[in-house]
Order: C-alpha cells, then sequence, then structure tokens
C-alpha cells in the first residue's frame, strides 16, 4: 500500500469527532486519532485540556459512538454506540459478527471508574437535575435512572416506557423544573406535540391540528412552549426535498394546551432551514425565540419576542448560517457561516437582540460546530486547515488568539507538507450559472505536462465541498483522497455542482435538477471543458469520480459523454430515478409520482443512455446501504456487462452507505487509485 495514502488518511480520522459537550470546564468527545479507525472517548479538563482516553475500545468494527452528555452533577457521561436499525429492524454489522451487533446507551465515569451499559435505545436525554435518563426505542420513550451506593457504586435501575400512546413518539425534551416532559409523536401524516406530566400521570396535547408540529422548546419558567408547524400530507402525497413550503412558529401554554400563531412565513420558504442544522429553534434565557429561515434568499438565524413583532434577522447578508450555539444566559448567538468567505466557515457572534456580528475565527481556516463553555468566557469549535483535519479549538468570546487544545500534537507521519493547497475557480456552466470548484493543482504540475485530471463531485447533492479540510466526516475523507490524487500527479477539480448549500436558496433549488432533467450535468460538463484548456491537462485523460449523488453524477457522465470522460469510479450511486421512485420509498425522496414525471426522471437517469457508453467504470458499494438501494448498483452492471463495457466491483458485505469501517474506507480508496492509475495514467 501507498505510504502516502497510508498515513494521510490513518491520522485524518480525527473527523470522526462527534460531538463536544462542556460541563463545567470539562470536554468529552469521541475521537479517532493513528489507531487504525478505533473509536474512543476522551476527556479535556481545565486549566491545561490535557486529552486523556476514557474509553477502551481496541478495534476497528465499525460501531458509532455519539450522544454525548454529562450527567447534571458532571460526575457520569452518557453516550451512544452502534448504528440506527435499517428499515428490517437490524443494526449495522459491517465486521459481519456472528454475534450480531446492537444499538445501546452506555455510561462512564468522567474518571474512567465505572464503564457500563444503561439500555438498549439510541437518542439519549438526560434530566437537568437528576440522574434521570429518557431515551427512544422502537418509537417509544423509556426511561432509566441512574442510583450510587458507596459500597456498590452506580447502579442502573430497569427501564420502563415513559407512557403508552399511539404513534411514534421520540425527541423528548424537560422542562426547566424537571417534572414534565414534552415530546413529538408522529401520526403518519402529521404529528402532535404532547406534555407529560411526572406528577399527575396524564398527557395534554397542544393544539392538535392536522399538520406537522415539530422541535419543541420550553420557555425558561416552563410556563409555554415554542414549535414549528408545516402543513400535514395530502393524500398520496410523497415527500420532495427539493420542494418548500409555508411554515409558521407557535406558541403554546402548557396548563392549557391552547396555542398561537407567533410569526408565519410569507411564502413557501419551510423545509430545508427546519430541518438541517443540529438546533432549528431556540427560546433564550433573555426570552428571545430563535429560529433558522430561508425567507430572505438565504439560510440565516432570526430572532423574535414571542410577545410577536417583526423578526430580527441576526445574520444578514449573502451567506448561510450554519451550526449554532447560544450563551447560557441568552444574550449571544455563536454561528458557523460563509459569509464574505464562500467556500470556507468561520465561527462568528452576535448578540440575540440585534444584528450586528463579530467574526471571532480568523484566518483562511474552516471552523465550525461552536460549543459555549460553562463559565461564558470561552467557546469551542472544530478548527481544520489545508493541511490539517478538524481538531478542537478554544478561544474567548471577546476574541483574541486561540488555542488548539486536541489534539495538542499529529503523528509525525502525517504528510502535511505534501499537501497542496486548493484554487477556487468560478467557472459560468452553459446557461450562464455561476460554479465554484476547488482546484487541486500538482506542486510540481508545469504547463505542457499533459497529466491526467479528474473532476470530484460530492453527495447530497445538498452539500458544499471546501477550500480546506471538511467538518463532516464522508467529505473529510474525500478531501483527503483528492490530496492524495494530486500528490500522484493528477489534477483533480471538486465541483460545487447546483442543488449545494452555501449559495443561496435558488441555487439550493435549481430548477430541472436530478431526476427532473439533471440540470446540474451541464456543471459537469464545464468541468471537463475547463479542465480540457488547462496546458497541464492530456485531454484525453479526464476522469469522473463522486458518492451517492456524486455516484449519480459520475455514472451519467459516462452514460453520456464517455468521448470526454474516459474512466469513472461511482460509490453508492443513485442509477435510476424512477426505480428509485418506486422501490426505496413512496417518491424516493423528490416527490417522483405520475406516468409523465417518473418518465423524466428515467430519462434523468444513466441508465437511459447505455447506448453511448464505453469508457470503463469501477462500481463500489455496501450492501446494508439505508441511503441508496444496493439494486441500483446491482442493476447498472448487469446491464453493462450485457453491452460488454468494462465493469470493475468491490463490494464490502454488511458495510452502510458511509462505511463505518476505517479499513473499508483505506480499501476503497486504494482501488480507486490502482483503477484511475491503470486506465487514465
Amino acid at each position: 500500500m501507498n505510504k502516502f495514502m497510508s498515513n494521510i488518511f490513518l491520522s485524518s480520522l480525527i473527523h470522526f469527532v462527534v460531538c463536544v459537550i462542556f460541563h463545567q470546564l470539562a470536554i468529552a468527545q469521541s475521537f479517532t486519532l493513528d489507531q487504525c479507525g478505533v473509536r474512543n472517548i476522551w476527556t479535556a479538563s481545565s486549566p491545561e485540556f490535557d486529552p486523556i482516553q476514557l474509553t477502551d475500545y481496541t478495534e476497528d468494527d465499525g460501531q458509532p459512538i455519539g450522544n454525548l452528555n454529562f450527567t447534571a452533577d458532571g460526575m457520569i457521561i452518557v453516550y451512544v454506540r452502534g448504528s440506527n436499525p435499517n428499515s428490517l429492524g437490524e443494526y449495522a454489522n459491517p465486521t459481519s459478527d456472528p454475534d450480531g451487533a446492537e444499538q445501546a446507551i452506555w455510561a462512564i465515569c468522567s474518571d474512567g471508574s465505572q464503564h457500563w451499559k444503561l439500555a438498549c435505545g439510541s437518542a439519549p436525554v438526560l434530566s437537568i437535575k437528576d440522574r434521570i435518563i429518557l431515551y427512544s426505542s422502537s418509537g417509544q420513550i423509556f426511561e432509566v435512572n441512574i442510583t450510587h451506593s458507596d459500597t456498590i457504586g452506580y447502579q442502573t435501575n430497569e427501564a420502563k416506557q415513559l407512557f403508552k400512546i399511539r404513534g411514534r413518539n421520540a425527541h423528548p425534551r424537560w422542562s426547566p423544573q424537571g417534572d414534565r416532559v414534552a415530546f413529538v409523536s408522529e401520526r403518519g401524516d402529521h404529528s402532535f406535540i404532547g406534555i407529560y406530566d411526572y406528577k399527575s400521570h396524564t398527557v395534554r396535547w397542544l393544539a392538535p391540528g392536522v399538520d406537522w408540529d415539530r422541535f419543541p422548546v420550553w420557555s425558561p419558567d416552563g410556563k409555554h412552549l415554542a414549535f414549528i408547524r408545516t402543513p400535514g400530507l395530502k393524500m398520496r402525497e410523497p415527500i420532495n426535498i427539493t420542494s418548500a413550503y409555508p411554515f409558521s412558529i407557535w406558541i403554546a401554554e402548557t396548563a392549557t394546551g391552547e396555542a398561537r400563531e407567533l410569526w408565519r412565513s410569507s411564502g413557501n420558504d419551510g423545509g430545508f432551514a427546519q430541518y438541517y442544522p443540529d438546533e432549528t429553534l431556540y427560546w433564550t434565557m433573555n426570552n428571545r425565540i430563535l429560529f433558522y429561515s430561508e425567507h430572505k434568499e438565504w439560510m440565516h438565524i432570526f430572532s423574535i419576542s414571542p410577545d410577536g413583532g417583526t423578526p430580527v434577522d441576526l445574520t444578514p447578508g449573502k451567506s448561510e448560517a450554519e451550526h449554532s450555539a447560544v450563551s447560557s444566559d441568552g444574550t449571544v448567538l455563536f454561528y458557523s457561516s460563509n459569509e464574505g468567505d464562500l467556500d470556507r466557515r468561520h465561527i462568528w457572534k452576535t448578540s440575540t437582540l440585534e444584528g450586528k456580528s463579530f467574526q471571532l475565527s480568523k484566518g483562511q481556516g474552516i471552523e465550525t460546530h461552536p460549543v459555549v463553555l460553562a463559565d461564558g468566557k470561552y467557546v469551542a469549535y472544530r478548527a481544520a486547515t489545508v493541511n490539517y483535519p478538524p481538531s478542537i479549538t478554544i478561544q474567548s468570546i471577546d476574541g483574541g488568539e486561540s488555542k488548539n487544545i486536541f489534539p495538542k500534537n499529529w503523528p509525525k507521519k502525517f504528510p502535511y507538507q505534501d499537501l497542496v493547497v486548493p484554487q477556487q475557480v468560478i467557472l459560468k456552466a452553459a446557461d450562464g450559472l455561476e460554479i465554484h470548484c476547488q482546484l487541486f493543482l500538482p506542486k510540481d504540475a508545469r504547463p505542457g505536462d499533459r497529466r491526467a485530471a479528474l473532476i470530484f463531485m460530492h453527495g447530497g447533492p445538498i452539500r458544499q465541498m471546501l477550500l480546506g479540510w471538511h467538518y463532516l466526516g464522508y467529505y473529510a475523507n474525500a478531501y483527503a483522497m483528492n490530496q492524495y490524487l494530486a500528490n500522484q500527479g493528477y489534477v483533480v477539480l471538486s465541483v460545487n455542482f447546483r442543488s449545494g448549500i452555501g449559495y443561496g436558496r435558488d441555487f439550493r433549488l435549481a430548477e430541472n435538477q436530478g431526476p427532473r432533467g439533471a440540470s446540474e450535468y451541464q456543471d459537469i460538463i464545464a468541468a471537463g471543458l475547463y479542465l480540457r484548456q488547462r496546458k497541464e491537462v492530456e485531454p484525453e485523460r479526464i476522469g469522473l469520480w463522486g458518492g451517492s449523488y456524486g455516484g449519480y453524477l459520475t455514472a451519467l457522465g459516462l452514460a453520456r459523454d464517455s468521448d470526454l470522460f474516459k474512466a469513472g469510479v461511482d460509490f453508492h450511486g443513485v442509477h435510476d430515478w424512477s426505480f428509485r421512485a418506486t422501490e426505496f420509498s413512496p417518491g424516493g425522496g423528490w416527490g417522483l409520482q405520475g406516468e409523465q414525471l417518473l418518465n423524466l426522471a428515467y430519462r434523468s437517469s444513466p441508465v437511459a443512455d447505455l447506448t453511448y457508453w464505453t469508457s470503463p467504470i469501477l462500481f463500489i458499494h455496501g450492501d446494508d446501504d439505508r441511503n441508496v438501494l444496493f439494486q441500483q448498483t446491482t442493476d447498472l452492471v448487469q446491464r453493462l456487462r450485457e453491452r460488454k463495457v468494462h465493469v470493475e466491483v468491490l463490494i464490502f458485505p454488511d458495510e452502510v452507505h458511509g462505511f463505518y469501517r476505517y479499513l473499508n474506507w483505506l480499501r476503497a480508496y486504494q482501488a480507486t487509485a490502482e483503477f484511475f492509475d491503470n486506465f487514465l495514467m
């Protein structure tokens, strides 16, 4: 195995950081560094924040760690280990362990002295007073309590179902007093917000209707609850992630269940901004309601009084607000944004009453996921650069120098000095739309080299590649792979095609995208033509690679333009939109129904143009994929074999969409490099 590839991926796995939680001045996080994909939890405490490994998992077994939380007293860390089940109720088991796999909630003392399993389930929510934990399992909410004695130590009582109510009940939220629990009850075509009262053992519904009521948040005094309402589903109406719809914010009195509409969007502005952020809605301690919305064309965070009035845009400008956190007193909002720097992310802060922002993190890096420390003096966030994957950084809320606290030292064999600085390239598609790209040009590239070139396309499509190491694990891998390919002599162009994020709502909701005409494919053609005219590139040696939606565009490029694109690697791509619409879920997530639209979806798919496909391709897929049916690959491979197209496959039994095992990522990228070396070099 190439040493550069081994080293860059071995050390880049810090992107497996799942969460950072601060209690007082302690930090807990799941983290993988130089351990061949082994996930563990680490802690770091003030004032030095020296990292200490807490758990002792030793195998690359592909079991994710997430949902980290401290108990109120800071003595115990609760977390989830294992994946969510697939549609058949099966948990991801990418090592094909004969004993199977599970998803379980675990607890470990913050000093590492005791470690035990609490229950099978997910999404633990801890009481703000006691060691009572609510969690979800099989569509219901359960409770488990941690007790302590001097002789035995910590113990867990037997889990019990909190209440027995129709629907899929989840997303519990403790009241500020800890005596009630708000939750969401999904009923298929609508959902309710309920409040369970411990003392009276009753459930009260808040303004039940025929809509989707979600994202409940309590007022500081516990007398009111805010939530977001969107329209319920019409008869046989499929879900469409590329559509938008009205949304409104409601406030209910918790004592009576009566509710009133606080604010309504002016048009069809709901959707993406209500499900993409980690925290969609806040009710701050200084009595402001904060919410995400795109009603001003970009995803911004707004502030409104519970008494009503005009919302204040806290993050104005032609930029997106993404990850966010609020100070404990509710007066300051911290958020990541691409304001003034569209192809990066930085940390900003602003008053929750106004909209005067201050950029906290400076420089040319990628800074995301702010978290405010409990003392209110510092904010922590994930910071990456061109050369280094995300690490944990701390900075005063007033600005000043930032301090990298975890990891404090990277492995010596990490080849940071061999990485290139990606260049911003802005292309124009055939219809005039501007498309942002990142060019990875080998350090020794010179005009006249006649090098092979590659185009990378992200998935989603609601994603954006950046001018630095990405904050999401899947795309941190992709960034590392693009760096590797550049190191091996390829000219690589990463394309942020229309339908992605970062450039406003109109860009994301571009007309005729995907199954409705594949309008984004013209952006890939523009990228190919751009590479053809670069003096470092051999025009007859341009290839494509990408995953998921990027896999779809890879296959589409080879099907439609094998004369331009000479080889491709397709990670778990969609190859037949009409098949996805009828087999994956009603409408396939893109609202596909009706003969006319299904015919258009088919014509927008790679399978519709196999007559012109001559270029070789490598398919890489895990057969427990929960995002793209494995049969999308099974079907297309058989069709191409019948047409005598050169096809190679790399299949991972029991692996999911975004591979859980480090070893499988390494094998996939090694196969990708070897394939391109064989057909383009």
